[in-house]
């Protein structure tokens, strides 16, 4: 598996899962994706405050991470399609990718419901077939930050019915993401920062 292309750094704070070979193709053919999505993945702590105060439209997380990402040009990115037959245009719209940057999609799913992964596998499966991305890449997180969330009396708002690594490997294993590479990461209690 190419996930040994990966820093030690990262295999050992998340939970890394790749399907045909995500890791390989970002580290040979989009070298300064493959570093900004390493340099985001080192810079990332979680911290206490963003579990325990209680978040708007956006998370903490996500919003670190867009925010790391688009300083280095990433984009949020909507794809505009559509279908032509014979002389009839119909369009067929995407949902908006959270970080686009030279072919390469991230989506982070912090704490959305699950069905969030249906739709960013689809839409994957979709802009690979198109040939609008060549990798598509999900931050989430791992199942053992639910021990975390209930100790501090958050556990409900992260419930089973949210995203999560169990949530998704069944989905991507069960063939959601088709044809497209996929690379995944699962945040880690390594990563746990008390900072309040």
């Amino acid at each position: 598996m190419s996930i040994q292309l990966l820093p030690d750094f990262v295999r050992e704070n998340y939970e890394v899962h790749e399907w045909k070979h995500a890791c390989a193709i970002l580290k040979a053919d989009f070298p300064a994706e493959w570093q900004d999505i390493i340099d985001v993945l080192t810079a990332f702590r979680l911290n206490k405050s963003w579990v325990t105060n209680a978040g708007g439209r956006k998370s903490k997380v996500s919003e670190f991470i867009d925010s790391y990402l688009y300083k280095k040009g990433w984009c949020e990115k909507e794809f505009r399609t559509q279908v032509v037959v014979d002389d009839h245009n119909m369009d067929t719209p995407t949902h908006k990718v959270d970080c686009f940057r030279n072919r390469v999609a991230l989506e982070i799913e912090w704490n959305n419901k699950d069905p969030f992964y249906d739709r960013d596998l689809n839409n994957f499966r979709l802009l690979f077939d198109l040939r609008a991305i060549s990798v598509g890449v999900i931050i989430t997180r791992r199942d053992e930050l639910q021990e975390i969330f209930n100790e501090l009396g958050r556990g409900p708002s992260y419930g089973a019915s949210t995203t999560h690594m169990s949530k998704l490997l069944p989905r991507i294993e069960g063939g959601s993401g088709a044809g497209c590479p996929l690379l995944v990461f699962g945040i880690s209690k390594s990563l746990y920062v008390e900072d309040e």
